[in-house]
């Protein structure tokens, strides 16, 4: 190859925009050409420039458009945070490399007040009235917005304040969200519930709104049942007036191979879904049960539900007792002494649920499990959902899906990235999160790793490598180990659930004991359907395999019940007290030879 001078990076967008630029000279319109590469160069531009402005990073930006209409710029409801300094991010890259030292579990004990106060708020829509026009209402609501933002940087220091949304059109999401909503739904990992959950807008919805808020505990299947009933009742005593539901959308009938496989030998958390998605009745009921009850209490049970319960029955068998029966009727007496008339409110005898929460809490995921099949696109990405949506459980029950908002609060950065906040891809220093699990988690030995430098002490550096020459991560020129790829694959597992950093309620070492032994607990493992037994009397976790695996799938499993039959049965025959092995037949034997037997 001729030596000359180096080519810069081409991109499949240049080599689109170059081929553009070819038809118009083609077909004869030279000044076409000029003026098309001027304004591709100017766009270009035009989009670093907006990437580096003011200390905003715009994560998931697209190129933009030039366009008058609002709904045709695809940056409209892009994530923006404000963006760490170079001083940060060297001192982060400085902790990389220092020995990791274990905490103590006191260390995981968290509450409300660590992260949130009362002059940290978030923005709420001004006054507005229908005698406005589209272009001043924006422009209230923009300079509200501006001077908002500058309150909380004159208050607070953009070091000690974590991630929070700076756009003001998925704010204007979560205000329209608020205003057509009956009932509000706040979903949060309980993984972090304190650190999720924002007492301002508990306040907001519940004094100023006058609407009754359901919270509900997501992705139970992920901490210790004990866990959740430490982090229910914590919650309950707090917020007393708040409705608390576990929920989780992966119950063992969702997960191949149920309960027993949710664990493999290093104590990583397993969750493989099945190919079809069913209903989680359990949550589902669950949630029936506290919206029934807020109906009943609030408009008089005019509002006919029974659709709703109808389709929990179709996918459960669900069969009211005499205990629920009693507390229906105890439902409609309360509803008799205490009825309360809103004008506003159960329009056209239609309840509208409003589904709120920070983003990767699962609210697209409950919807789709609520409904019992994938009605709402779902990512890992945070900011995968644009704009709310609105999706009809029943004729007269709307459930309304509104964007992922990050709230202001005082969660630490890192903290932010393990529950979900901003895209791990996106993240320029992963090294000090690691640091943060490996402090709090064994990952040594989760992950089953040896130190490349055969030392005792461990820094998070050490552990990205050891990981990456597991898995065959290298780097593309020099073939080193690909450390920043072993860290987002990390990430990723903690994000997954995987590997499982959860946070305790204050005080839950001190009681222990009793949360080991709650009665709750029971509620709980009901909750994930560990203990369900299924319409043929076999347990759950020894679900039937479904249409979309494999053949392959199908026969190994088939063969490998015969053998361990044909097995059983001769041990039975024989008294003989040798071990049999029932491990499946080698890859090279023929699995049909068993059936021959």
């Amino acid at each position: 190859m001729p030596q000359g001078r180096r080519k810069a990076p081409f991109s499949g967008k240049a080599k689109k925009e170059q081929l553009k630029a070819k038809k118009l000279a083609k077909g004869g319109d030279p000044e076409g050409r000029q003026k098309y590469l001027l304004k591709s160069r100017n766009r270009s531009d035009d989009d670093e420039s907006d990437e580096n402005n003011d200390g905003i990073l715009k994560v998931n930006q697209q190129p933009s458009k030039k366009s008058n209409s609002r709904d045709r710029n695809p940056n409209r409801y892009v994530l923006q945070f404000f963006r760490e300094t170079d001083e940060q991010l060297q001192q982060l890259k400085e902790l990389a490399y220092q020995e990791i030292k274990p905490v103590p579990e006191t260390e995981l004990e968290i509450k409300t007040e660590d992260f949130y106060c009362d002059d940290l708020d978030f923005p709420k829509r001004p006054p507005w009235d229908y005698s406005m026009t589209v272009d001043q209402l924006n422009a209230k609501e923009q300079r509200y917005f501006t001077e908002y933002i500058k309150k909380i940087e004159n208050s607070f220091s953009v070091r000690n304040i974590g991630y929070f949304e700076l756009n003001l059109e998925t704010w204007r999401q979560l205000w329209r969200v608020l205003e057509i909503s009956d009932i509000l739904l706040f979903i949060v990992d309980i993984r972090f519930a304190a650190a999720m959950f924002p007492p301002s807008l508990y306040d907001y919805v519940t004094n100023t709104l006058k609407k009754d808020m359901i919270l509900i505990l997501n992705k139970i299947d992920l901490v210790p049942a004990p866990v959740v009933v430490a982090w229910k009742h914590y919650l309950h005593n707090k917020y007393p007036d708040l409705r608390i539901v576990l929920f989780t959308t992966c119950p063992a009938y969702n997960l191949r191979g149920g309960a027993e496989s949710m664990t493999d030998k290093h104590g990583l958390q397993i969750r493989r879904r099945r190919g079809k998605l069913r209903m989680a009745t359990e949550g589902a009921q669950l949630l029936y049960d506290t919206v029934h009850e807020i109906v009943a209490t609030r408009h008089n049970s005019k509002i006919d539900l029974s659709a709703w319960q109808q389709k929990i029955k179709e996918e459960s068998e669900y069969d009211e007792d005499a205990e629920c029966e009693i507390q229906n009727i105890e439902l409609k007496q309360k509803a008799d002494t205490s009825y309360i008339e809103y004008s506003e409110r159960f329009k056209d005898d239609i309840v509208t649920i409003g589904c709120v929460g920070q983003p990767n809490v699962g609210k697209s995921s409950i919807m789709n499990a609520l409904m019992g099949k994938k009605v709402v696109s779902v990512s890992k990405t945070p900011g995968h959902t644009k704009h709310f949506q609105t999706i009809y459980l029943t004729p007269n029950v709307r459930l309304c899906d509104c964007p992922g908002l990050v709230f202001p609060s005082m969660v630490p950065r890192n903290l932010q990235v393990l529950m979900g906040l901003f895209p791990i891809a996106q993240l320029r220093q992963p090294y000090y999160v690691i640091r943060y699990i490996a402090e709090r988690v064994n990952l040594t030995s989760l992950l089953n790793i040896q130190h490349p430098e055969n030392d005792d002490s461990w820094s998070a550096m050490d552990i990205c490598e050891a990981w990456a020459k597991k898995r065959g991560y290298k780097t593309a020129k020099a073939a080193r180990p690909d450390t920043y790829r072993a860290a987002n694959s990390l990430l990723r597992m903690q994000l997954e659930g995987k590997i499982c950093v959860c946070l305790r309620p204050v005080g839950y070492s001190a009681d222990k004991d009793k949360w080991t032994s709650h009665p709750d607990l029971q509620k709980v493992l009901w909750i994930q359907a560990i203990d369900k037994e299924t319409n043929d009397g076999t347990s759950s976790s020894k679900v039937v395999l479904t249409e979309s695996e494999s053949d392959e799938d199908d026969t190994n499993n088939l063969v490998s019940n015969i053998k361990t039959q044909k097995l059983a049965d001769d041990t039975n025959e024989s008294d003989s007290d040798s071990d049999v092995s029932t491990s499946p037949p080698a890859s090279n034997q023929n699995p049909f030879a068993v059936l021959a037997e």
